[in-house]
């Protein structure tokens, strides 16, 4: 599945995502990963530094979710797919591992594994307040006068 140019946007805007995984006995497990990256508009990935259960769980399980969402728009995406593992030593990994020293420079060389996961549903996401007419502009103010409260 193709994505959409604004879910593009949005992940490589904040480039963090919240990552829903199943454990091997059955329970929910969601883990934040900031090192997201577009590799094509069909596949996203990010690299693995120090989340040994949702590695764990992904081996059990590939299929996943992971949500993206624009603090300020309260707009995002919720993509789905199946992990694909991509362990360090392997020419895959070389040829991949350029992406994140571009962005992270030295925090790249702590990904252990680059998990890619070619896209097959992507959902928009959006808050209550577009169903009551809100437009875009006015949520971005009012989560900048939020955001400012709590970091003056």
């Amino acid at each position: 599945m193709k994505l959409p140019k604004s879910a593009i946007k949005t992940i490589e805007m904040w480039r963090l995502g919240f990552v829903a995984t199943v454990t091997a006995g059955g329970r929910p497990n969601v883990s934040p990963k900031g090192t997201f990256v577009v590799l094509d508009d069909q596949t996203i990935a990010f690299g693995e530094i120090r989340s040994p259960q949702t590695i764990t769980n992904l081996a059990n399980m590939p299929e996943l979710e992971v949500n993206f969402v624009d603090q300020f728009t309260r707009k995002g995406v919720r993509i789905r797919g199946e992990a694909q593992m991509v362990r360090r030593g392997t020419d895959e990994f070389a040829a991949l591992i350029g992406h994140w020293e571009t962005l992270w420079g030295d925090l790249a060389a702590r990904i252990n594994v680059i998990v890619k996961i070619p896209v097959s549903e992507a959902k928009p996401l959006t808050t209550p307040p577009y169903d009551d007419g809100a437009t875009e502009a006015e949520m971005i103010a009012t989560y900048k006068t939020k955001f400012a409260e709590f970091y003056p």
